[in-house]
């Protein structure tokens, strides 16, 4: 399948640089997997088109503050550093790693051995470039004066690392409106956007209304903007990113699949993971954690998600062949058609498709 197939035309102005004025308070398309039809409604009629029984799965995957602004010493040149993860996936990025995996700028003029310090509100953090990969990766490392927490340093100077396609810097507000309500697990350097529509009165009313909830972990890394460089679908790689489902999400998988409930995965990094599981001839889903490099792209065959939440995608990006895995090609151009015409926003703050 040829990548250009999953282009379309994109107004500027459609690309949301601010999250809604109420959290929720986004437009909802509403695509029916199999007949290709649509409807137009709002996020916080979600609960119109779940129904007692659906298991809603999240990814509990909190934010960090991992974009680093300091300078070179002893020149005191600006020094920017985007904190991608430790050195090896499978490690969680909770903050108190001595080395980490990152980007740097300016790449040339950081070579091993340069120091850089962060500081902010009285915290000083320092670093040295360790070694230079490939890509622009650098190994980075970190600490503090008088041995605190490194984490607790990156949490007090960080910046939110917003979307490269939001074009102003971060806010302090952004630390709320860029997590979701249900944010939990640290380690994700992206929002799973999805989920930031939902607020603490919609998981209320969906539990009233008798749909079921678990959680899955996966952190979501810079690969989430890598674009597709490739010709052809098949021959594109997506960046590991680690991920972990408990016992209790598998049993709750489990009990779904066996009575036949719908599962409604919320995002494309919660379609990932589930996807990435193991399910026995008997519907049983084993717990699993680790990291996946699942490229979900049109020929997949679904095997745990029957429903999807999700915002609208990068034209020719890899979210989007996820979508169109889902829902069929023809079905999602349409839909991104329609949801151009009728103005909706797109990306990390703009409005959201329910697929059912």
């Amino acid at each position: 399948m040829n990548v250009a197939d999953f282009q379309f035309d994109l107004p500027d102005e459609l690309v949301a640089q601010e999250p809604p004025a109420v959290r929720g308070g986004s437009r909802l398309l509403v695509l029916n997997r199999t007949t290709g039809a649509i409807e137009h409604s709002t996020f916080d009629q979600l609960g119109r088109f779940l129904q007692a029984g659906d298991l809603l799965v999240v990814n509990d995957t909190r934010v960090f503050p991992a974009r680093l602004l300091g300078h070179r010493v002893p020149s005191g040149g600006a020094v920017e550093v985007l904190l991608l993860g430790p050195p090896h996936a499978s490690h969680e990025p909770t903050g108190d790693s001595p080395e980490w995996s990152a980007l740097v700028h300016p790449g040339q003029k950081l070579k091993p051995g340069a120091r850089v310090v962060f500081e902010r509100d009285g915290v000083r953090l320092h670093g040295e470039i360790l070694a230079r990969h490939f890509h622009g990766r650098r190994s980075v490392r970190l600490w503090t004066e008088g041995g605190s927490e490194v984490a607790a340093a990156i949490d007090r100077i960080g910046h939110i690392p917003l979307p490269p396609y939001i074009r102003r810097d971060d806010r302090p507000d952004d630390r709320d409106r860029y997590q979701t309500v249900y944010a939990r697990e640290r380690g994700s350097i992206a929002a799973p956007t999805a989920g930031l529509h939902f607020t603490p009165n919609l998981l209320a009313t969906l539990d009233a209304r008798g749909v079921e909830r678990a959680a899955v972990t996966l952190h979501v890394g810079y690969g989430t903007f890598k674009p597709v460089r490739a010709e052809r679908v098949e021959d594109h790689h997506v960046d590991p990113e680690t991920y972990e489902v408990s016992s209790t999400t598998a049993e709750a998988l489990t009990r779904a699949l066996r009575s036949g409930r719908r599962i409604i995965a919320v995002g494309t990094t919660t379609t990932r993971a589930l996807e990435s599981l193991t399910v026995a001839a008997d519907g049983s889903v084993e717990p699993a954690s680790g990291d996946t490099r699942l490229f979900l792209h049109p020929g997949h065959e679904f095997k745990i998600v029957s429903g999807m939440v999700t915002n609208f995608h990068l034209p020719a990006s890899s979210l989007l062949m996820l979508v169109a895995a889902f829902a069929g090609l023809d079905h999602v151009m349409v839909a991104y058609r329609e949801a151009v015409g009728h103005g909706y926003r797109f990306y990390s703050y703009g409005d959201a498709m329910l697929i059912v």
